[in-house]
């Protein structure tokens, strides 16, 4: 990213601020390599005019052919359903985008769209993307990407259980507080800071709190509101990823299972594996499945710290849908991986790409913004690229992205 990514994207943010308030408040800033203001733009500036006339308009008059980037608050659809910022890349060249939030209807991936479709696109940070869903509150309220259409996931929300953990310990924290320090760490140092207390002891409570929250939504988790239950074939799309790495049968490899949930998923998969060893830092789940597999090993402990278990011992690891968890810090996680697996074997994690909405029996796409009601179409694919990044770092080798209706595998084999 460019220096001065987050001053644009700020500015971005203001740009649309001066949009009508009722109507969709969109800001664009198209910036130079000498990373100097082109020119901007935002809906209604002209009545009845969108961003993008606004700005074609204002390109054509300075005579501007390229750009070094473009900051734009949401990557909206045209009525006729085509993007507007894949109509502006087709008039100016520009190097890098930047871009907020999808467009509040767009509910599923478009060919068309170049988010998806270039290398070049970067995301928002979290805390701006807030900025901008607060801006729009009624059309993403109103909008299908709103998972109050899901029971579960709108009335379990790990921030606050943490939350709500840690002041039962006396570390009031809100749960702004919460969502601004997401990593494991962060959070403990926020309570060394704000209470004078040693980090250990912060670490401590913070796990506790993990453990708490975790156990509470996923240990009892009704799968009736799983996006899985709308794709039958789950399983078989785990089977055909692990059959090109591995012709090996699962039931003749030492596997390490990390995130077992409420053990639904492990029951399902390695029901008849006895080389098992299932790893959560929720007990609850472990509880679960030891009553599922009598005869698999549990470890209660997180993905971030498998010291607990020996080095370059495991044929096979799994974790699907805990590297996209709250908190999570997958840089430690896969350096964990790659200490327990053996040389040649083969690691296979997944991120979660949609939520089911109960009410259509239909699933929406993507990953919820954190602190928000929103499901982010892009989330999933921008999670599943850094995790990618992440295994790179860590050692593994032929890393792969295999996107599945509901879930995004990546498998790759240690070095």
């Amino acid at each position: 990213m460019s220096p001065n990514s987050t001053y644009w994207m700020n500015y971005a943010i203001r740009v649309a601020q001066r949009a009508p308030q009722s109507g969709r408040r969109v800001g664009v800033a198209l910036v130079s390599e000498h990373d100097e203001l082109i020119c901007s733009a935002f809906d209604g500036e002209v009545h009845g005019a969108s961003w993008y006339r606004i700005l074609r308009r204002r390109i054509k008059e300075l005579g501007t052919s390229s750009a070094h980037s473009v900051y734009l608050t949401i990557n909206t659809l045209s009525p006729d359903q085509s993007f507007e910022l894949a109509e502006l890349l087709k008039i100016i060249r520009i190097d890098s985008i930047y871009i907020g939030l999808p467009d509040p209807a767009l509910t599923s991936y478009l060919d068309d769209d170049p988010v998806t479709a270039r290398s070049h696109a970067h995301r928002f940070p979290d805390d701006l993307q807030r900025e901008i869903l607060e801006q729009n509150r009624d059309f993403y309220a109103a909008s299908e990407q709103n998972i109050e259409c899901n029971p579960h996931y709108s009335t379990h929300r790990i921030s606050e259980a943490v939350s709500t953990q840690l002041k039962s310990s006396g570390f009031a924290l809100s749960r702004n507080d919460v969502n601004a320090n997401r990593g494991r760490n962060a959070l403990a140092s926020l309570i060394c800071r704000r209470y004078g207390i040693e980090y250990k002891d912060a670490d401590r409570a913070v796990n506790d709190a993990l453990s708490e929250a975790f156990d509470a939504k996923y240990g009892t988790y009704d799968y009736a509101y799983d996006a899985r239950a709308a794709n039958v074939g789950w399983i078989d799309d785990f089977k055909s990823v692990y059959g090109r790495l591995s012709t090996r049968p699962l039931s003749t490899v030492n596997i390490l299972n990390v995130g077992v949930g409420a053990g639904y998923e492990a029951a399902a998969l390695f029901s008849d594996c006895p080389q098992i060893t299932f790893v959560d830092i929720a007990e609850r789940g472990l509880a679960n499945i030891s009553e599922c597999i009598p005869s698999s090993k549990t470890v209660t402990s997180s993905a971030e710290d498998l010291s607990a278990l020996p080095e370059n011992s495991y044929d096979l690891y799994v974790s699907l849908r805990t590297y996209n968890s709250s908190f999570f810090d997958t840089a430690a996680a896969a350096s964990e991986a790659h200490k327990v697996l053996k040389p040649g074997s083969v690691i296979i994690v997944s991120v979660a790409n949609g939520f089911l909405y109960t009410q259509r029996d239909c699933v929406v796409p993507g990953l919820i913004i954190p602190g928000t009601d929103f499901v982010d179409i892009y989330r999933g694919m921008d999670t599943a690229n850094l995790i990618g990044e992440e295994l790179d770092r860590a050692g593994f080798k032929d890393i792969r992205m295999s996107p599945k209706s509901t879930e995004i595998y990546l498998s790759a084999v240690t070095t």
